[in-house]
């Protein structure tokens, strides 16, 4: 927001150098970016937070310097002279879309002479470093740079029937704005029209047609407030921006709006003194919801600043702020604040405005603060955990946008990949606009950036939420998820998540089931269970995947649904004894069909080895030879324990042979000798 200090001295007296001013603003919010001399004035650019929309006219910042520096504020009381026939005899207002336009106002002023502004006012405005049009068109920019409020001018002669109405594009309605572009409307773009035609965006920009022009003599003042969420997303929809649009996408005072239409009609009658502005005025506006007065316990001033500020003080600065006291005690004040602060909400933005008048400096930096740590929630604690087991195992976290390109859109699993991923429509995001449907793409991506630097085998994690499009215009399901990319092979990438699994004290096995996924190579994929719940999907990358995301590197991913994780995890460790018996391992190797997978192997064994039985434990496939090309020597170690005594050769050579006698039964296989 750049302001003039010329400008400013017509509504607050400035006494002190501008360093002094830019410096002392910065410290209460509004950050000083630069000063330029232009033409005997000082342009001055304040850095505007977005919950300050109060500040993006030089009403709003000489409110503020008032406040600092103590000085009383002038603001106009436009007070315009009207004369001829009613305004509603020249003019109408019909609103068709009171849920994005909650208020409408029109004047009219006849006998309008179009011409160039006066010195005054050019220099105002290039000041700004806006360029002057006419003085009709430039009154309306000024008042929009005075106060906040943006406003549009209209020759009320080329309108349709001398009438405005407020509603949503027609389908396949086009409109060409003042900057002689064609743009096509989206049905739930909001317009203004005439009784014909679309003659403006609503918020944004008016249209070529009823622009004011040279032969412009009867002029229709709006001033309106629109719905900030509607504005900003036509702009970015139509690629349309302009400093009213930027005003309109942030909370306008409501009360501002006819303020600038009576103060632009009493300029433009200062500049065309036989022009006739008509009495009254049209203004269609849907009742404004009441804003609940805030309390403010002064006891909390402390304890949050770790300060005194007098009561008094309290008081002066928030009436100094435009708050309303309503009832006040030696133990809190209750306000209304000010229609121009739509940020003021709650008790600790009071607080905020209090620490920022009375002076942040003021705060004693070795004070301490009781301030109470809250414990931390599941999800964090669960974080921090796989955060600290991935670490250790070797990997880094990497953090990656969630505004992806489309490439690196897809999902690891069929789940959601039906429905196209959702978009963002932005001028900033002509590429990356897709929200991800998976993480494992982006860690792809993180690799081949360290392959291209000289590491190669990034091996790294992420933890994210994903979107997931459901259709039908709802909000998408956006689980979080933990993704692992690594440069080893099945097995490995498997032990590191068996790994974690421990670290999280999950105790129900980890199960891997053949699944063909879109990332991965054909028969290396698989998805994981704990039990009866799907953790996620993990596989080698295939090759032609690789070479899209241009990998050197073969590597193995997984994708974990971190909601898993968060139900199945163990916060607090348990303690449980070291065991004091000796284990005995056993060895087999079975002859099986091809078709069988080492799931399935496990779960028999798992039924059927007794109760010493304590773990199974995979060791290699062997296919070819002598086996034909159908069958297959599956390899795997088998331990038993007992907690009170030590096993005997014959307890565990009953259990084993209970294990080969259940997998002959159940898969047909056959001990190999």
């Amino acid at each position: 927001m750049i302001v003039s200090w010329n400008q400013l001295t017509d509504y607050v007296r400035l006494d002190a150098p501008v360093e002094v001013l830019t410096e002392r603003l910065a410290l209460t919010g509004l950050n000083h970016e630069s000063t330029e001399e232009v033409g005997g004035d000082l342009a001055i650019d304040l850095e505007v937070t977005s919950n300050r929309s109060d500040c993006l006219g030089h009403i709003g910042v000489a409110r503020e310097i008032s406040v600092v520096f103590g000085k009383p504020l002038r603001v106009p009381s436009p007070a315009p002279r009207t004369a001829g026939e009613p305004v509603e005899t020249l003019a109408a207002v019909t609103v068709e879309a009171p849920d994005l336009c909650h208020r409408f106002t029109a004047r009219v002023v006849t006998g309008v002479k179009v011409g160039e502004s006066p010195w005054w006012l050019r220099k105002r405005l290039e000041t700004l470093g806006v360029r002057p049009v006419s003085n009709v068109v430039d009154v309306t920019n000024y008042v929009m740079f005075e106060c906040g409020q943006p406003l549009h001018a209209y020759d009320l002669d080329r309108l349709e029937g001398r009438r405005l109405v407020v509603r949503k594009a027609r389908l396949g309605e086009k409109l060409t704005a003042i900057n002689a572009r064609e743009y096509a409307l989206d049905p739930e773009t909001l317009v203004i029209a005439d009784a014909a035609r679309a003659v403006g965006v609503a918020g944004v920009m008016g249209g070529l047609d009823t622009e004011v022009g040279p032969g412009t003599s009867n002029v229709l003042i709006e001033a309106a407030g629109f719905d900030a969420m509607s504005i900003r997303k036509t702009a970015r929809a139509l690629g349309l921006f302009s400093p009213a649009s930027f005003r309109f996408e942030r909370p306008i005072d409501p009360e501002i709006v006819d303020w600038a239409s009576r103060r632009t009609a009493e300029l433009i009658l200062e500049l065309c003194p036989d022009a006739v502005l008509h009495p009254g005025v049209i203004d269609v506006a849907a009742p404004a919801a009441p804003r609940a007065p805030i309390v403010l316990r002064l006891a909390q001033i402390p304890r949050v600043l770790g300060i005194e500020v007098e009561p008094a003080e309290v008081r002066r600065i928030l009436e100094a702020l435009g708050l309303k006291v309503l009832e006040a005690d030696d133990r809190a004040i209750e306000v209304a604040p000010p229609s121009w602060r739509a940020d003021l909400e709650r008790e600790i933005d009071l607080i905020e405005e209090v620490a920022r008048i009375h002076g942040y400096e003021k705060i004693v930096e070795d004070r301490p603060i009781p301030v109470a740590s809250a414990p931390r929630g599941r999800r964090e604690r669960v974080e921090s955990t796989v955060r600290d087991a991935l670490t250790a195992l070797g990997l880094d976290e990497a953090v990656t946008f969630s505004l992806v390109e489309d490439a690196l859109a897809a999902p690891v699993s069929a789940e959601g990949a039906d429905l196209p991923p959702l978009r963002v429509s932005h001028s900033s995001r002509k590429r990356e606009n897709a929200l991800r449907r998976g993480l494992v793409p982006s860690l792809l991506a993180v690799r081949r950036h360290n392959e291209t630097r000289g590491v190669a085998d990034a091996r790294v994690f992420e933890i994210a939420d994903v979107y997931l499009p459901r259709g039908d215009g709802a909000l998408p399901d956006e689980p979080a998820r933990l993704a692992i990319a690594a440069g080893l092979d099945f097995r490995g990438l498997k032990g590191i998540v068996e790994a974690l699994l421990r670290r999280l004290l999950i105790a129900e096995p980890l199960s891997a089931r053949p699944a063909e996924l879109p990332l991965f190579a054909s028969g290396r994929s698989a998805e994981l269970w704990l039990g009866e719940t799907l953790l996620g999907w993990m596989g080698e990358v295939d090759a032609e995947v690789a070479r899209t995301h241009d990998l050197r590197n073969a590597c193995s991913a997984a994708e974990l649904d971190l909601g898993a994780l968060l139900d199945k995890a163990r916060t607090v460790a348990r303690y449980s004894p070291l065991a004091s018996q000796p284990a005995v391992v056993r060895d087999l190797s079975l002859v099986l069909d091809r078709g069988v997978s080492w799931a399935e192997i496990e779960a028999v064994v798992r039924d059927h080895a007794g109760d010493s039985f304590r773990a199974a434990h995979y060791l290699d496939t062997f296919r070819g030879g002598d086996l034909g090309d159908d069958r297959q020597s599956v390899h795997f170690g088998l331990t038993f324990r007992r907690d009170d005594r030590t096993l005997t050769g014959e307890e565990v050579d009953a259990a084993v042979n209970a294990v080969v006698d259940a997998c002959s039964r159940k898969l047909g296989a056959i001990l190999r000798s």
